[in-house]
């Protein structure tokens, strides 16, 4: 059961595999129509040079037939009056019938090569087409995929499969394809010939095929294996050089180029041995495949030569017309018989990139799910839960109700769930217990595109695109946004002034995570964004912590504008930016521990206390920049 079990896996595989040619149906049909021409015509060019040697070695000046008289070459006879007979006069004094000929071969070559030229732009053409429609259904999925998906998968790991897996895949669902095809016809149409020819040595010459393909069995096993093994140290690679140019800051600051270099080296040395481990294997087909075609070369000259000289019929020229087709025989036969080890790459790739595929959108809207309408009375987390493993909770247990329009502030120390809280207001993640309710309606009722679009989120890591000024700030909105509101956000964000002095203006491309810019730009910039949103549910997650002075001082003023009857979340660090929050709320393991506004929690002591206490010396008076409530 599990060898049938195996087998239905590689057969549906190749199916899926397949059924990315299914909307070009009609344009692979033209290719194979050009292939299986240009098949039988390369074939037919070699079947010319029967005619030709009979005519060169006649024994006189006189015309000769197309054809020999024994009754072997009668279909031979037909097939070349009905062709060559029909344009060339073959019974013509010698040198004008070899003129003929010669110039009829000439024509047929051509017509070969337009054919040839006809299935090799036909065949790139589905190449690109399929590359695209597989690239983009892989990252029309990754980008639907949860967050959960991408904690424990590496950035580097998504690129290699979005990339060289797709590239794999596509030569083998093309370019791999259309070459099985061309030789299966160059295979048949060279047998055919070879038939018409001589049925004996046809069968003598093809006895040694079966062992091509038996050779590959038990090798196909261990380059599968090599084949993945290579696939997922690329992945290795791409995932070192990510991380790497993404930190080259910290790796700088640190003089940890050395340390670098010995990572990467090693990551490359592990490529190279599985690499070289797989070739060792795969390249065994080439001298193995030319050592049975040159055996097979052997026989035919051996027995055809029994029967040139043993009065069978099988004239000198048919014979050798007969070795040339043998010749073309072997060639698609070496190559079908590489094929298993070839196309190991591409199966493998294809594996990887369905893994993607298939990964599960596991946060979905409800069937009826509803718009979100934003925030009118308040929003309750009601006995929430949540971990990213089994058994290892983030959150446990957490309620408190924050009323519209409030600011909230959720302070404590690092890792103890702040940021994970306000996550699951957005359902980048899915409570495992209890509810969190938008005036008295579960979340989970409303639509997730709709709930997130009335999110607004700033963050100290401040995220811009490799893009202008312009497009970060209408990020994710129509493209014809009216300039006028973008304007408008901007200067509430007290952006309007640094923009307009850019070398374009709104036009200027800020560079890759924006690195033209300050960082207090940056974060005016994602004020500004927040505020073109028009956000029902506002997020601050140490959005000032990074600043210096004056930077904050320029945030600050443009957070007034944003927080402006808005219901607000602010996770902070630095106890001065939430002193006059409308609550307070104090984690520690996951759960809130205590509760109330700034006033009260010091007076309380606990956790809060303790945090004060080592914010601030006793004789400090602290200078807070703290969060605007309206």
């Amino acid at each position: 059961m599990g060898g049938y079990a195996t087998v239905t896996l590689k057969v549906s595989l190749y199916l899926r595999i397949l059924s990315y040619l299914r909307p070009y149906l009609g344009v692979f049909a033209l290719a194979v129509m050009a292939t299986s021409i240009f098949a039988a015509l390369d074939a037919f060019s070699l079947a010319l040079l029967i005619p030709f040697l009979r005519t060169l070695f006649a024994g006189s000046d006189d015309g000769v037939s197309v054809g020999a008289d024994g009754p072997d070459d009668a279909l031979l006879d037909r097939l070349l009056d009905g062709t060559l007979g029909r344009f060339v006069d073959v019974t013509a004094p010698r040198d004008e019938a070899i003129q003929g000929i010669i110039l009829f071969l000439l024509a047929v070559f051509l017509l070969k090569n337009l054919f040839d030229y006809a299935r090799i732009y036909v065949v790139a053409w589905i190449e690109q087409s399929v590359t695209r429609d597989l690239r983009c259904e892989v990252y029309d999925h990754l980008v639907e995929l949860d967050l959960v998906f991408f904690g424990r998968t590496r950035v580097g790991q998504i690129i290699s499969r979005l990339t060289h897996d797709v590239e794999q895949l596509r030569t083998l669902v093309t370019k791999e394809l259309a070459k099985i095809l061309a030789s299966a016809f160059e295979l048949v149409a060279a047998l055919s010939l070879m038939v018409l020819i001589s049925w004996q040595l046809t069968l003598a010459s093809i006895i040694v095929l079966p062992g091509v393909f038996a050779i590959w069995g038990p090798l196909l096993g261990r380059v599968r294996r090599g084949d993945r093994r290579v696939l997922d140290l690329a992945g290795e690679v791409n995932s070192h050089l990510q991380e790497t140019l993404s930190g080259i800051r910290l790796v700088k600051a640190s003089a940890a180029e050395s340390h670098e270099r010995r990572r990467f080296h090693r990551l490359t040395w592990a490529y190279f041995k599985a690499f070289v481990r797989t070739e060792r294997f795969r390249t065994l087909a080439n001298p193995v495949t030319e050592m049975v075609g040159a055996l097979g070369t052997v026989v035919i000259l051996w027995y055809g030569t029994r029967l040139v000289f043993g009065g069978s019929g099988l004239s000198p020229e048919n014979f050798l017309g007969f070795l040339a087709l043998s010749m073309k025989l072997y060639a698609p036969v070496k190559y079908l018989g590489k094929l298993p080890a070839i196309i190991q790459p591409g199966i493998v790739a294809a594996e990887r990139a369905f893994e993607f595929l298939d990964a599960p959108v596991e946060i979905r809207d409800s069937p009826n799910a509803r718009p979100f309408p934003g925030v009118g009375q308040e929003i309750v987390y009601d006995d929430v839960s949540f971990g990213y493993r089994p058994g290892e909770p983030v959150l446990s247990e957490v309620s408190f109700r924050a009323a519209a329009g409030t600011v909230t502030a959720l302070v404590g120390p690092s890792g103890v769930g702040k940021t994970t809280l306000v996550d699951l207001m957005g359902r980048f993640y899915e409570a495992s217990k209890g509810r969190i309710l938008v005036d008295g309606i579960d979340l989970r009722e409303f639509s997730i595109r709709s709930l997130r679009e009335r999110f607004g989120i700033v963050s100290q890591d401040t995220i811009l695109f490799h893009d202008t000024v312009w497009a970060n700030i209408a990020y994710g909105l129509d493209e014809d946004f009216p300039e006028e509101e973008i304007e408008r956000a901007a200067r509430a964000a007290r952006a309007h002034d640094f923009i307009s002095q850019l070398p374009e203006g709104y036009q200027t491309v800020v560079g890759e995570r924006g690195m033209q810019l300050s960082g207090g730009q940056r974060q005016r910039i994602a004020i500004a964004r927040a505020i073109l949103r028009d956000p029902s549910i506002l997020i601050l997650d140490e959005a000032t912590s990074a600043l210096d002075s004056e930077s904050e001082r320029l945030v600050q003023g443009a957070m007034e504008q944003l927080l402006a009857g808005r219901t607000t979340f602010v996770i902070a660090h630095r106890l001065s930016t939430v002193q006059r929050a409308h609550q307070i709320l104090v984690m520690d393991k996951g759960r809130i521990v205590q509760r109330g506004t700034h006033e009260e929690l010091l007076d309380e002591g606990g956790v809060y206390g303790h945090l004060h206490d080592l914010q601030f010396q006793p004789d400090e008076v602290p200078s807070p920049t703290p969060v605007v409530v309206t």
